[in-house]
C-alpha cells in the first residue's frame, strides 16, 4: 500500500468534520442549544449534510475535472465528461425533502468513488488516491446513512 501523503489525509480527515459533527447533531447525542457555537453548527443536522454534502460532492468533481487534464485524445473527452456527472448529479437531482436530498446525495458519492476508480484505473489519480477516497466515502456515506435513517 502506498502512503497517503500527511497533508491530503489531515486536510480529508478534517473534510469530515462537518458531516460527523452533523450526524451527532441528527443523533441527539448532546444539547447544543445554550452554547456559545455559531448559529449553522447549532442546526438541523440535516439541513448540515444536505449543505455541506453538495458542496463537496461538486468540489470533487472539480478535482476529477483537474486529473482528466493529463488525459488525451478519446480518453480526455470522456473523463472530462465523466468529471463534470457528480455535480450536475447534484444539480439535477436534489431532491424534494429531506430523506430524498441525503439519499441522492449518498447515490452521488458513492458514484464518485466509482468515478474516483476509473480515474485512478486510467493512470490519472495518484497511486494513493483510492486509499484515501475509500476511507472518506465511508464515513461520509455513514454521516449520510444516519440522516436518512434516523
Amino acid at each position: 500500500m502506498i502512503r497517503i501523503p500527511p497533508a491530503a489525509l489531515l486536510l480529508g480527515i478534517a473534510g469530515l468534520v462537518p458531516f460527523v459533527w452533523a450526524a451527532l447533531l441528527v443523533l441527539q447525542l448532546f444539547d447544543v442549544s445554550n452554547s456559545p457555537l455559531p448559529p449553522v453548527l447549532k442546526g438541523d443536522g440535516h439541513l448540515i449534510m444536505i449543505r455541506y454534502g453538495g458542496i463537496i460532492l461538486t468540489f470533487m468533481a472539480g478535482v476529477l475535472f483537474g486529473f482528466a487534464a493529463q488525459a488525451n485524445g478519446m480518453q480526455a473527452f470522456a473523463a472530462y465528461a465523466l468529471s463534470v456527472s457528480p455535480a450536475l448529479w447534484w444539480f439535477f437531482m436534489p431532491g424534494t425533502g429531506v430523506t430524498s436530498a441525503l439519499t441522492n446525495l449518498t447515490t452521488g458519492f458513492l458514484g464518485l468513488l466509482l468515478l474516483d476508480y476509473a480515474f485512478y484505473r486510467w493512470g490519472l489519480a495518484p497511486p494513493w488516491w483510492m486509499t484515501l477516497r475509500t476511507q472518506l466515502t465511508v464515513v461520509v456515506v455513514a454521516c449520510l446513512c444516519i440522516g436518512i435513517f434516523l
